[in-house]
């Protein structure tokens, strides 16, 4: 009864626990699936200066600047392999990156995004579980593709965009 034989019965233990759980507590399958993070999207103050850090200094691929006047931002995307960076800039005076950067004055994280499977049965689950939703339906986004957003105060003080895989 030395400490391996201990530590080999509480591994046993745990893993009894753990599977009886799983199957006791009856989770309700969804009708769709969190995917892959889609991007980490950073307000910066300076486009210009934000594109040639990961560019020129990080030695990182870095798209052209794109125009999205119906959110209000200029955006940027740095890839990274298994994900990627936004960069993002106000376009026009009701943009929500410029009252970001008026309470940031050096920028900073904005939001995430993760990839659904479905973003219209997301909305509706997601509706029920009482987390609110910044737009009643869809935007298009940087990518061509539906995109919501869900209140930070409901996602732990983080702004999260789902994005249609």
């Amino acid at each position: 009864s030395g400490p391996l034989t201990r530590l080999q019965a509480s591994a046993a233990t745990v893993r009894t626990l753990s599977s009886s759980n799983s199957s006791s507590q009856n989770i309700p399958s969804s009708l769709w699936k969190l995917g892959r993070l889609n991007h980490v999207a950073i307000a910066v103050p300076d486009l210009e200066k934000a594109q040639s850090l990961y560019k020129d200094v990080l030695g990182a691929q870095v798209s052209e600047t794109v125009a999205l006047p119906e959110h209000g931002v200029y955006t940027v995307f740095v890839e990274l392999g298994n994900t990627k960076l936004e960069l993002l800039h106000p376009l026009g005076e009701k943009s929500p990156i410029a009252s970001f950067l008026q309470k940031n004055k050096t920028g900073g994280m904005h939001h995430i995004c993760i990839e659904v499977d479905d973003i219209k049965a997301a909305m509706t689950e997601l509706k029920e579980k009482k987390i609110r939703i910044l737009s009643e339906e869809p935007k298009i986004g940087a990518h061509g593709k539906p995109v919501i957003f869900l209140h930070p105060k409901d996602c732990h003080g983080v702004l999260v965009e789902l994005e249609q895989a």
